[in-house]
């Protein structure tokens, strides 16, 4: 390898790193799946997977890996997804879209007849699904998560 090639290979992987990677044709089957609680939840695969895909995570923070995604789902840009890291009792995999929590629920609804009902009588309610999957105000956009307490052990 020349060093000019070297140096252009270098400079792209570091322009790389921390801009998002355009989505795979699997992430609404296997990242949509997940944040409405149709699949199971390991940590470690959707990390893996993420990687994979969008490369390195940006930052851990709140007990939980995040990545830069530029991707959609349901009809809204999905900005970052996060995974929780091992530090978490739960573990659990979430989404910040750039759409308000009514339009990414009736997104939800139209694609997959998902019904989210409100929890509480506050002017910015969660919404959750039969399934557990969870619609959360985020400032002016909206954050859709999946939670499960981990797994015990098998002994």
């Amino acid at each position: 390898m020349t060093l000019r090639r070297a140096l252009s290979a270098a400079l792209l992987l570091a322009c790389s790193h921390g801009k998002a990677q355009a989505m795979p044709s699997t992430f609404g089957p296997v990242i949509g799946n997940a944040l409405l609680c149709r699949s199971h939840l390991e940590n470690r695969y959707f990390h893996d997977y993420l990687t994979t895909a969008f490369g390195p995570a940006y930052k851990r923070e709140g007990g939980a890996w995040w990545f830069k995604t530029e991707a959609t789902l349901w009809g809204a840009e999905v900005k970052e997804v996060m995974v929780s890291d091992d530090s978490n009792p739960l573990v659990f995999i979430a989404a910040i879209t750039e759409s308000t929590p009514e339009e990414l629920e009736q997104g939800i609804r139209t694609a997959y007849g998902i019904v989210f009902k409100p929890a509480g009588a506050t002017p910015f309610p969660l919404r959750v699904s039969n399934l557990g999957s969870t619609i959360a105000y985020m400032n002016d956009k909206s954050k859709i998560y999946c939670a499960k307490f981990k797994s015990p052990p098998v002994r």
